[in-house]
């Protein structure tokens, strides 16, 4: 018979991994990577950052996802000359109009990217929230804060994460469209093509950093 009180004094049992992504394509690249391991969901939460930030909320009220982990994923914009779709962004933060998120592990992250797809260029930046397409002179200005990628959902997507509970957060995305690529340039399908190869190939570096995650932090 258990010790009065020993569920109380059991170690807590670590937060699972909540893998957000917006659009369907991006969702069947990753569901046709190896099966993910226990603990680890994978949630479209619809485009734009309104929908992100309602699909992540309701999904952190669900039983057992109080402590969980959340990294958005998906495709992006990149914002520095010489981007090329299929490069991976790993964000040291997102920006957003409800304020800036700090992201954790982003050198672990970069680190396991960088083994999980041999031969693509991981960058490391700030990645920006917008709540449309952006092109041209507007990519430029983006740029000129710092940013090196922009996307509709990630900062909300973090934002909610935060907001529902103390938790390590990650963003991770895959540039299908760059200063020199834009999507409205012939040879957007075959970088869209690229991208979806590496988007597939990235779930591994994410259970490792979600492995690692559940060390203590200092």
């Amino acid at each position: 018979m258990p010790a009065p009180g020993g569920d109380r004094d059991a170690a807590p049992q670590p937060g699972p991994l909540l893998v957000a992504c917006a659009l369907r394509i991006e969702q069947a690249a990753l569901r046709s990577a190896a099966a993910p391991p226990g603990g680890c969901t994978l949630l479209r939460t619809g485009m734009g950052p309104r929908a992100a930030e309602r699909a992540v909320r309701r999904a952190l009220e669900r039983p057992g996802t109080a402590a969980a982990a959340v990294l958005a994923t998906g495709f992006c914009a990149g914002l520095v000359p010489g981007m090329h779709p299929g490069d991976l962004v790993v964000a040291e933060e997102t920006r957003g109009p409800r304020g800036t998120v700090p992201c954790t592990g982003t050198a672990l992250l970069a680190r396991a990217l960088a083994r999980a797809v041999p031969g693509r260029t991981v960058h490391t930046g700030p990645l920006t929230g917008s709540d449309h397409v952006v092109r041209g002179q507007e990519r430029a200005q983006l740029g000129a804060t710092g940013a090196v990628a922009v996307d509709m959902e990630s900062a909300a997507t973090l934002w909610a994460a935060v907001r529902a509970g103390d938790r390590p957060v990650a963003a991770v995305r895959v540039i299908v469209d760059a200063p020199e690529h834009e999507l409205v340039r012939i040879g957007t399908v075959r970088g869209g093509i690229s991208a979806f190869r590496v988007l597939r190939a990235v779930l591994p570096a994410f259970y490792e950093w979600h492995r690692s995650s559940l060390l203590p932090r200092r």
